[in-house]
């Protein structure tokens, strides 16, 4: 075959009438093979060479012989097999522009031949395709064959070799990205690919689970539906597709975006319309599918840049990796849901126990939502309630940020969690305008500061929520329901702790012969009354019982339960009873209680002027201090018991104390002693006892409110606990005359 552009010179004496007859001749003579096709890929004319070189095997002609039948039937891949697809050059396996090619094809016989062909469009005003071949020099077919040898030796070495490394490699994989990520680059490198993905099946379709380090900046499909992508294809398969995605015709070029792309079967040479978005960064690519128990449980992909014709051998290769690699797959997908589940159980956990730390503001709920969008990688469009326009709402649209209207019909959606699908109303109007449209519905009900419902969202061409996302939705809307139902609850309590505090409030009689001052702090602003309580009875015969308990909890069952114990104790102290009697008693009483897990701390003093005495029992509490008036001595209370209400058969013990005119008792709760700092110190029972020394420096009166100033300026005025303090001054002790 001569080479160039003109390779016939017109002869000025031989006619245009002529030209006809003398290329027929020339089809005649000449040993190649030469045919002529038109644009649709027709066949206008065949000479004899054409017949014995080009016709394959079993391919059966028309009376007109090769006149009239579809080029692409005498090419590889499907020899034979006319596509169904409008006819493009670039479907060709051969170059078009008069560069030479060689192809290894069998002819009509069965016999292997080696050819080089070449194909030119011809000059004129209609698309006129040449193409000539003709058999390869025997030296030159021998070092082809040997050059192919080599070639097949070597690529079969690098199958074997890549085949045992996925296989070795994901033996003792650690963790779920390790075992993507070693087959993924693996695979890459056995089949000299540019990339490959993996993805796994979920209910809803197949999410993307990795790619190779070599696609990862590319754009991948990160969901692949089951009705509208490849997986319906791959669905009715059992083995790997070999597939290429054609060049777009001029039409679609035209229309600018490319929405949908013609891919090709290269084995039925079937093709398929595809939209561009659910589609690998490849041209040529195998889709494998992974099944397990006859269930298709991912799909694997492996491509290249540019066109190529894939070996079959590498396509039954991958099936075989494919097999081995399902067993792994579906530990490494129960693993990696299990991973999945807790991230976003932990992730719920966090926001309910930053909800319940304070009372729900807008503020709190817009973190929330931010909370939200990163954990699920979505966008929230918040509803705002009724707008001007009767039957619409305002939304704060994600990606615009604009405040529009939308028909209240759109979000009439029940409450709790509701999945959106493609087509429903109000996932149109988003994408409509082009926002993100695919997600849930998110109703959690009334809340202190109006109704809280959102959109969560994701891009039209993203992967939807899963069921685990959605479980973590579930939990969010709860947690906004249980905070608001709490609040509501929390102002019950607030009102039944102004009535307690009112019917309750720890008092302190007026005993002859003593000066008493007492405080209580609440930590928090809604907690009116809690658990910490005293109280300064007043007995016959110049006796008093005087009282300091911390009941566990806090709110209006604590409150409740502090009630109860400090009626209990005043009628023993009336019955004449020791301290540590007294105590023993509420303890079984406390055990009975219809509570759970109640338990106190107590300081129960009997407190006789006339013997100059106080016999107490210290029950778990922190201990008194008694300041000596004369020398400014602090003396600790040091006899101590366990608490009450935690055990039966519990041991109490009895204290004694001697007092002196002026002398001053205080007690308190342990929300003094563990009052800390903002560098986390605490006060404990050395820095409140200098409290108290420097305190007393400055008279008895206003002591209490001085110290619990002090103790509060230590924490910065953010006190943990609720404290309660009580003194006492002996102004009148021993025998009085008359």
């Amino acid at each position: 075959m001569a080479s160039g552009k003109n390779a016939l010179s017109k002869v000025p004496r031989l006619g245009d009438q002529s030209l006809g007859g003398v290329l027929s001749a020339l089809l005649a003579v000449t040993s190649d093979a030469v045919i002529a096709f038109d644009g649709t890929g027709t066949i206008l004319l065949a000479n004899d060479e054409a017949l014995s070189m080009l016709v394959p095997a079993g391919l059966e002609l028309a009376p007109t012989g090769l006149v009239g039948t579809d080029v692409r039937a005498l090419f590889p891949p499907a020899v034979g097999v006319v596509p169904n697809a409008a006819f493009t050059p670039a479907s060709l396996p051969i170059p078009t522009d008069g560069t030479a090619s060689r192809m290894v094809r069998r002819g009509p016989e069965g016999r292997s031949l080696s050819l080089v062909m070449r194909c030119e469009r011809a000059s004129g005003p209609s698309d006129v395709y040449i193409l000539a071949a003709h058999h390869e020099t025997g030296e030159d077919s021998a070092n082809r064959e040997h050059e192919r040898l080599v070639e097949e030796l070597s690529r079969a070495n690098r199958r074997l070799a890549g085949t045992l490394d996925i296989v070795l490699g994901t033996l003792d994989s650690p963790s779920v990205s390790t075992l993507f990520e070693r087959v993924l680059e693996e695979l890459c490198h056995t089949m000299d690919a540019l990339g490959s993905t993996v993805y796994l099946s979920e209910r809803d379709g197949f999410h993307l689970r990795g790619t190779s380090a070599s696609i990862a900046e590319s754009r991948v499909p990160r969901f692949l539906p089951v009705k509208r992508s490849l997986i319906g294809l791959v669905t009715r398969t059992e083995h790997a597709l070999r597939l290429r995605v054609l060049p777009p015709e001029g039409e679609e070029l035209r229309r600018g975006k490319l929405a949908y792309r013609t891919v090709m079967d290269e084995e039925t040479r079937k093709t398929y319309r595809v939209r561009a978005s659910q589609l690998p960064p490849f041209v040529s690519f195998m889709a494998v599918p992974v099944r397990f128990g006859g269930q298709l449980i991912a799909l694997i992909e492996v491509g290249w840049r540019t066109a190529r014709t894939i070996p079959k051998d590498d396509a039954d290769l991958l099936d075989a990796v494919t097999r081995y690699l399902s067993v792994q797959l579906v530990g490494a997908f129960s693993a990696m849901r299990a991973q999945r589940r807790e991230q976003l159980s932990s992730r719920a956990a966090d926001l309910r126990d930053s909800l319940v730390a304070g009372p729900l503001t807008p503020e709190m709920l817009q973190q929330l939502l931010e909370a939200v969008r990163v954990d699920l990688d979505c966008s929230c469009a918040g509803l705002m309630g009724p707008s001007a326009i009767d039957d619409h709402e305002i939304i704060n649209l994600p990606r615009s940020h604009d405040e529009v209207t939308i028909p209240t019909s759109l979000v009439s959606y029940d409450g709790g969690v509701t999945p959106l699908a493609v087509d429903a109303p109000v996932a149109t109007w988003l994408r409509d305008r082009g926002e993100p449209s695919l997600g849930a519905f998110v109703d959690a009900g009334e809340t202190p500061v109006g109704r809280v419902r959102f959109l969560a969202l994701r891009p039209s061409d993203a992967e939807p929520f899963d069921d685990l996302e959605l479980e973590y939705l579930r939990q969010v809307a709860d947690t906004i329901g249980a905070v608001a139902t709490g609040e509501q609850g929390r102002e019950r309590d607030h009102r039944i702790s102004q009535a307690l505090q009112t019917g309750m409030r720890s008092q302190l009689q007026e005993v002859a012969g003593i000066t008493a001052q007492g405080i209580y702090s609440s930590a928090t602003e809604a907690a009116f009354v809690g658990g910490d309580f005293y109280d300064l009875i007043r007995l016959p015969e110049r006796r008093a019982c005087v009282i300091m308990g911390d009941v566990s909890g806090k709110g209006v069952e604590a409150a409740s339960v502090s009630a109860a114990v400090r009626t209990a104790l005043g009628a023993y102290s009336w019955e004449g009873l020791a301290p540590a009697r007294m105590v023993s008693l509420l303890n079984e009483f406390l055990l009975g209680f219809a509570r759970i897990e109640t338990f106190a701390t107590l300081f129960v003093g009997i407190i006789d002027l006339a013997s100059a005495t106080m016999e107490y029992c210290s029950a778990g509490h922190p201990p008194a201090v008694m300041v000596r008036a004369g020398s400014g001595e602090l003396v600790w209370l040091g006899v101590q018991s366990g608490v009450v209400g935690a055990f039966h058969e519990m041991t109490y013990r009895n204290g004694r104390i001697s007092l002196g005119e002026g002398d001053v008792l205080v007690l308190y709760t342990d929300g003094a002693t563990e009052a800390r700092a903002r560098d986390g110190r605490f006060l404990g029972e050395d820095g409140l006892r200098d409290v108290v020394m420097r305190q007393m420096q400055a008279g008895y009166d206003g002591l209490v409110d001085r110290l619990l100033a002090e103790v509060d300026a230590f924490t910065g005025n953010s006190l943990d606990d609720d404290v309660a303090m009580v003194a006492l001054r002996f102004d009148t002790v021993g025998e009085t005359e008359g």
